[in-house]
């Protein structure tokens, strides 16, 4: 079993920073692939930013150059650093962990932005 946790939501104003955090726990293996992804009210979930175990990453245009993406193997953490935030980045931000051919999600963070 594999759990994921986020932290690091919160409102914020817009042009503001946060960075969110995933712990995942369990049977990580060291081959796969972490990710955010954001369902706003209304929407359907989309792919925010997604790291592989060697590093390599890939970010949604909408969010890049002011997001960033990163890992700490060692801890099994999965961060986002959220700069220069918009009101239409506001909505629950899910951590991800595909492994073994099975997807993994985590409960979500609430990331309110405010105009």
């Amino acid at each position: 079993q594999v759990q994921l946790v986020e932290s690091g939501g919160g409102l914020v104003q817009a042009g503001g920073s946060l960075r969110l955090s995933c712990a995942a726990s369990g049977s990580i293996f060291s081959a796969n692939r972490m990710g955010w992804y954001r369902q706003a009210p209304g929407k359907q979930r989309e792919l925010v930013a997604v790291i592989f175990s060697g590093g390599t990453t890939n970010i949604a245009d909408s969010v890049k150059g002011r997001f960033t993406v990163s890992r700490d193997s060692a801890k099994n953490t999965m961060y986002l650093q959220m700069n220069s935030l918009k009101p239409e980045d506001t909505a629950v931000y899910y951590c991800n962990i595909f492994q073994n051919s099975r997807n993994y999600w985590g409960q979500g963070t609430q990331v309110t932005v405010s105009s």
